[in-house]
């Protein structure tokens, strides 16, 4: 079968991750059937799948095969703002609202206005937005910060999620009647790991993308190392992580063939790994807790002072770093709240805290 692949104009921002989706594995096109079927209508759609997996770009192929493609495509990730920026940002202001507000400013709503405005991580949007939401949804009217004048618009709405909305309604984290009124046609994006018959074109289009930015000729890949990637490898980070394995062996690896030496993976225990020197080395990793509890062990007799607080600070930042530096999945893997999160962070000078009004 021919494989089909989504792609965007090489002018757009996103990433080159965020630019294609390759739909060569039998459970991707069935999904891509299913865009094709709630595309046309007016419907609110939720994306439902894990961070990394391409949900903007299902959005914008709504989009895209739409009756509103000729408008706007507004995507807008609620949980990059601060909870007072957030309102301001969807539903727009008036010239002296708030501190700060030195004009009128038009709401993402209304910038959408006729084309379909995408609310990405929607599971972030505090509560009593998810009313003023609500609101607008049922009126398609928004009405401004400092305002008291609705203002008509035309937009449908696409959200995307990586948490469980179900679940979320069931713990008061998320409106049961916001969540019914988003849910009307929902689409599910696999993991990677489920799809497997899209890695290797996904690797195909990384090598040829990074290889023309790096200035390489006529690079492929290993058989072993691509049995390794599509056969023996779960993909926690999706194909946000794929792209990244391609660009750092591509950095890394001798000749013209990436071979499993040059890709930086956890895999069946053994940890293939370049260091510094460009000399390869396949070490044999021991259980997780068995190495801490051997690492824990060095720790104290060194004599650190705060030891705790040193071990708390080390953990904190390497969950951060290893969740790409995103603050709600950081929490989500270590079982802690974001608040909490965010201060142990601060505190370490990883995060810098926000000012008001600061975007």
């Amino acid at each position: 079968m021919k494989k089909i692949i989504l792609t965007l104009p090489d002018q757009s921002p996103l990433s080159i991750r965020a630019k294609v989706l390759v739909f060569e594995d039998q459970s991707s096109r069935k999904l891509l059937q299913k865009v094709k079927k709630i595309a046309p209508s007016n419907a609110n759609v939720l994306i439902m799948g894990e961070t990394g997996t391409g949900k903007e770009l299902i959005a914008r192929e709504i989009h895209k095969q739409s009756g509103r493609s000729n408008g706007p495509f507004i995507p807008v990730n609620c949980g990059a703002f601060s909870e007072n920026l957030i309102e301001s940002e969807l539903f727009g202001h008036e010239k002296g609202a708030f501190t700060g507000a030195a004009s009128t400013k038009q709401g993402w709503f209304e910038v959408a206005d006729g084309g379909t405005l995408f609310l990405d991580e929607i599971g972030d949007l505090p509560l009593h937005l998810q009313v003023k939401l609500l609101r607008v949804l049922q009126e398609q009217q928004v009405v401004r910060l400092g305002s008291r004048k609705p203002i008509n618009v035309n937009v449908r709405i696409v959200v995307a999620t990586n948490v469980n909305l179900a679940e979320a309604v069931s713990t008061g984290k998320f409106r049961e009647d916001l969540y019914y009124r988003l849910n009307v046609a929902t689409v599910f994006l696999s993991p990677l790991r489920e799809r497997r018959g899209d890695i290797m074109p996904l690797i195909t289009h990384f090598l040829e993308v990074y290889s023309r930015r790096l200035g390489l000729k006529q690079v492929s890949i290993s058989e072993q190392a691509a049995d390794i990637l599509i056969n023996k490898y779960s993909w926690p980070g999706n194909i946000r992580e794929l792209e990244n394995i391609i660009h750092q062996a591509l950095l890394v690896c001798y000749g013209n063939t990436i071979l499993p030496e040059d890709l930086n993976i956890v895999l069946d225990k053994k940890q293939i790994k370049v260091d510094d020197r460009n000399e390869v080395q396949n070490r044999e990793v021991h259980d997780g807790t068995e190495m801490l509890t051997e690492a824990l062990t060095t720790l104290f007799g060194e004599g650190h002072e705060n030891l705790y607080e040193h071990i708390e600070e080390v953990i904190m930042r390497t969950a951060y770093e290893h969740c790409y530096r995103n603050q709600l999945e950081t929490s989500r893997l270590l079982g802690i709240s974001r608040n909490i999160l965010r201060a142990r962070l601060i505190k370490s000078n990883d995060l810098k805290p926000k000012r008001r009004g600061e975007k």
